[in-house]
């Protein structure tokens, strides 16, 4: 060891008094020659290295596209992961806190508090890069959210889930549908139609969060319940719905008369088509699922399926809807091997959930401006959206799960968890402010709504079971109290 450690002294204080006797020759003999068509003068000399120039070259360091995304990114993980675990602690789910870390990190409450430090960390001209990322880890999120879409739940309860599942949608469709004559002339995009601005009212009340909702349901062991189970068939149902709807309003959207809204239209039934009736059955037979067995095969497999999503969305934003429906379908043709893509499918549920829809809360949370709610009416405004998204939900589901059969009880936990909108709402929102239909005051009012719906999930789900337990009590003392009089 000693003699090691000397020779490795040796070695080092060698080459390195070489390399400084060599740049002190160098600097002292060579001259850099002069650019051409510039006089050669005297050799400027060095300016002195201070604290000043120092924190300048740092600065002006941190100001590069990868360095100011590399900061940003930081920041974003940071808040998401912090205030996502402050709330799950409070017995939320985490996403209502990685929702609301990108609004606290927005100019809501950082941009307020810190005007220099918000504009340093996240100027308008670095959005453009973070809006793109966002995009592709949405992209991987609708993915996933497509493989977890159980065609199997269609089938198993399909009367009571199908009446239940699109009365949660019929009947808050209609309710935005008419909250949008209230509110067309002073909350819609500059140049937007009624027409389209309020169909997508109308889907923006109707949406649940179907990952957020399993994921309930899972925390609280419900989910092989009965309660569970018909949520998760609804939910099922509900989002192929209203994801197809939506894919329509924003082929209406989009295009400039009857002609084109038809012809588009027809090319989102026709590529749905393609997608849920030949690719499902074929797309593994075709692919050959025996040579991804191995691990070298598994790597392949994980590139396949990339590339098939990439694909899929693709030639969804060609035809005029957004790239997001082409994912969610691509997953719902892997969900008919999802036993088998488990272990590969994780590593991209690890990247898009842990990596880039952080991005996509924050680059939301940019857009929410809760400043712009200065006027009472307003606030009054944003109240009665959130009070038309509950009734329209919540009601929808009790009253067409009563008529079903179900128990008063019952149909409240069923519409509890039905009216859960989380981050699949926010995608949405995020689809029509890009569109213009939303203005920036509209669009904070829906992120507010988002919020409020899926926080109040836990709370009415405890007290479901708080009146569930108090019936159950109340029977087993009145069969108590009975069996003596009858023994009598």
């Amino acid at each position: 060891m000693k003699r090691a450690f000397l020779i490795y002294i040796v070695i080092l204080g060698l080459f390195g008094l070489a390399i400084f006797l060599t740049l002190v020759w160098g600097q002292r003999s060579l001259h850099p020659s002069p650019p051409s068509g510039v006089l050669l003068g005297p050799v400027a000399s060095a300016a002195p290295v201070n604290a000043s120039s120092f924190l300048s070259a740092v600065r002006a360091n941190l100001e590069t596209p990868l360095s100011r995304f590399l900061l940003q990114f930081v920041v974003i993980v940071a808040a998401t992961r912090a205030v996502g675990g402050i709330l799950r602690r409070l017995g939320q789910p985490r996403v209502i806190g990685e929702m609301a870390a990108g609004i606290l990190l927005g100019p809501s409450l950082f941009g307020w508090l810190s005007p220099v430090g918000f504009g340093f960390i996240f100027p308008a001209s670095s959005l453009g890069t973070l809006q793109l990322l966002s995009q592709v880890g949405v992209c991987l999120f609708m993915f996933m959210v497509g493989m977890e879409l159980e065609i199997s739940h269609l089938r198993n309860k399909a009367q009571m889930a199908l009446v239940v599942s699109h009365a949660s949608i019929l009947f808050p469709y209609f309710l935005g549908v008419a909250l949008a004559l209230w509110l067309y002339s002073s909350y819609a995009g500059p140049g937007v139609s009624f027409v389209a601005f309020a169909l997508f009212m109308g889907i923006a009340l109707s949406l649940t969060a179907f990952p957020v909702l399993v994921r309930i349901l899972e925390e609280r062991g419900l989910a092989k319940s009965f309660l569970g189970s018909m949520a998760i068939t609804c939910a099922a149902i509900g989002d192929a719905s209203a994801w197809a709807i939506l894919a329509c309003v924003i082929a209406i959207a989009r295009a400039s008369g009857f002609a084109a809204t038809m012809f588009n239209v027809g090319l989102v039934i026709l590529f749905v088509a393609i997608m849920l009736c030949v690719m499902r059955p074929h797309f593994f037979r075709w692919l050959g699922m025996e040579r991804f067995d191995n691990s070298k095969g598994r790597d392949s497999l994980m590139a396949v399926l990339l590339m098939f999503m990439t694909a899929s969305a693709l030639v969804t934003e060609t035809i005029g809807i957004h790239a997001l429906f082409g994912a969610f379908l691509a997953g719902v043709v892997m969900s008919r091997k999802k036993e088998f893509l488990k272990n590969t499918v994780a590593h991209l549920e690890n990247l898009s959930r842990l990596l880039l829809l952080p991005l996509f809360f924050a680059f939301s949370g940019l857009r929410t401006q809760i400043g712009l709610l200065s006027d009472p009416t307003d606030w009054l405004v944003c109240l009665a959206i959130v009070a038309v998204a509950i009734v329209g939900k919540l009601g929808g589901t009790m009253v067409s799960g009563r008529l079903m059969h179900l128990s008063w009880n019952d149909a409240f936990a069923l519409g509890a968890l039905m009216n859960t909108r989380g981050l699949v709402e926010l995608v949405a929102l995020n689809i029509g402010y890009d569109l213009g239909i939303l203005s920036p005051a509209i669009f904070t009012m829906m992120v507010i709504m988002a919020l409020a719906t899926t926080f109040l999930t836990a709370p009415l789900l405890n007290l479901a079971e708080h009146v569930n337990r108090r019936t159950i009590r109340r029977s087993v003392s009145s069969s108590i109290a009975v069996a003596p009089r009858i023994e009598t």
